[in-house]
């Protein structure tokens, strides 16, 4: 601690320390309030869908999508949208990091279920994201679909402070291919589960863009589920080498 407190004359804390407070006192909330709702179930992931006339996310030949309870169509008409900015080839994602959330966790890869709703991640691992293989990989031009849980039975989970996540953020997604994608948050919106935006999140793009997804809003404990998803609206801003 500081011999110093701006009651004693000393320095006021700046910006930065101000803000890494505040988000840390959102955290200790967001995991009390976790603890007091949840009895037992993992939070249900957000599952792409398709509204009229939008593929949601863009499925490929043979490949599956991410979870929830709408369907998502096995396969996507191509891509009528006019390129748009920096794009990389398709290539697996392995790791994703943020650096503003202290997070860092690998990836797994997400289908779809019998349902035709996307698979959630391990729940046995609360340190894990999955990428919805049936669409975009991040970096590729489109919308790369990326959910984790809020919360497991076990407790808190990677996305658990997802929704801190503000414009101008960075995302570091590493790929199979060796390079960085680096994408920059252009927002982070909240959308009730009953009226979830489908165009809007999953309607295909011509730049290379990302979508990170979990849950939040209230815990219903009559449907084991959370009332809201969380969703960070982003774009390709650059790629590195590994």
């Amino acid at each position: 601690m500081d011999s110093q407190s701006p009651a004693d004359g000393g320095p006021a804390p700046d910006g930065s320390l101000r803000l890494f407070r505040w988000a840390m006192g959102a955290a200790a909330i967001g995991l009390l309030v976790i603890y007091q709702s949840v009895d037992g179930a993992p939070a249900v992931l957000p599952p792409p869908a398709a509204a009229a006339g939008v593929a949601a996310p863009a499925a490929r030949a043979g490949a599956a999508a991410p979870a929830g309870a709408a369907r998502v169509p096995a396969a996507a008409k191509p891509s009528r949208v006019a390129p748009v900015g920096p794009a990389l080839p398709r290539s697996r994602p392995t790791r994703l990091r943020i650096p503003q959330l202290f997070l860092d966790a690998p990836f797994t890869e997400l289908g779809l279920n019998a349902a035709g709703s996307l698979e959630a991640p391990a729940p046995e691992d609360r340190n894990l994201v999955g990428w919805y293989r049936g669409g975009a990989s991040p970096g590729e031009r489109g919308s790369a679909v990326v959910a984790g849980h809020v919360d497991t039975r076990t407790g808190p989970a990677v996305f658990l402070m997802l929704h801190l996540l503000a414009p101008g953020s960075t995302v570091d997604i590493t790929r199979e291919d060796g390079t960085v994608a680096t994408f920059v948050v252009d927002s982070t919106q909240t959308f009730a589960k009953n009226a979830f935006p489908d165009a809007q999140v999953y309607a295909d793009t011509g730049s290379a863009q990302l979508r990170l997804i979990t849950c939040g809003g209230s815990y219903d404990r009559k449907l084991k589920d959370y009332t809201e998803n969380v969703v960070v609206f982003a774009h390709l801003q650059s790629s590195t080498e590994a």
